[in-house]
């Protein structure tokens, strides 16, 4: 009977032991860093200037309302229309798939679009037939990264947080001051850490540096 307590006992203290181990290990520890609210800010602002820019192009008039008389429709100019904005909003965020971690930098500019080096490295190594194991296939080397799903899903919560202050800065501000200022460092971001607004891309290497 005294064995079969024992043996209960040593059973139950294993369980507790590596149930506690398994909480303390955290995302860091898995080689995981998400992306800090900073940084998921600061990739909103780049998207979507970015989106607004590209529908910024049109020179279209656009007619407001509906009304039986053509003389009496209110019209607007596209560029400054709500529906440029609903437009440029709508899947912003989906562009950060396009994302990829560069776990070569250690700043907010690792998370970046393009192949990191040290994909491009292995690919390269790949493309030489020498045999890569990362303990997945290959197929999904280029797949989004847990830290770039995770991205996407802070910005769509800035999104839903802060919808009327782009709203405000759309058609009061833009032109005076930039989105990253307006939105990161003056609303989202007023008493949190900004520092990651000032860092910017490394210059691309030139062909004898390489």
């Amino acid at each position: 009977m005294e064995l079969c307590f024992r043996s209960l006992f040593n059973v139950v203290f294993l369980v507790i032991y590596v149930f506690e181990s398994c909480k303390s290990i955290t995302p860091e520890d898995e080689g995981v860093k998400y992306a800090s609210k900073c940084e998921a800010c600061k990739v909103l602002a780049i998207e979507l200037e970015s989106r607004l820019a590209e529908t910024g192009k049109s020179n279209d008039v656009i007619e407001l309302g509906y009304s039986i008389d053509d003389k009496n429709k209110k019209k607007t100019k596209y560029k400054k229309s709500e529906l440029r904005l609903v437009e440029s909003l709508e899947g912003v965020c989906d562009r950060i798939l396009e994302y990829n971690i560069h776990k070569e930098r250690s700043d907010s500019t690792r998370f970046a679009k393009g192949m990191s080096e040290t994909f491009k490295t292995l690919h390269g190594l790949v493309d030489k037939g020498v045999k890569v194991d990362l303990g997945i296939p290959m197929d999904l080397w280029n797949k989004p990264s847990v830290e770039i799903t995770q991205l996407k899903s802070q910005c769509e919560s800035l999104l839903e947080d802060h919808d009327e202050d782009i709203e405000d800065w759309y058609f009061k501000r833009q032109g005076e001051v930039s989105l990253k200022q307006f939105l990161c460092s003056e609303k989202a971001l007023r008493s949190d850490d900004q520092s990651c607004l000032n860092e910017e891309l490394p210059p691309a290497k030139k062909k004898d540096e390489l």
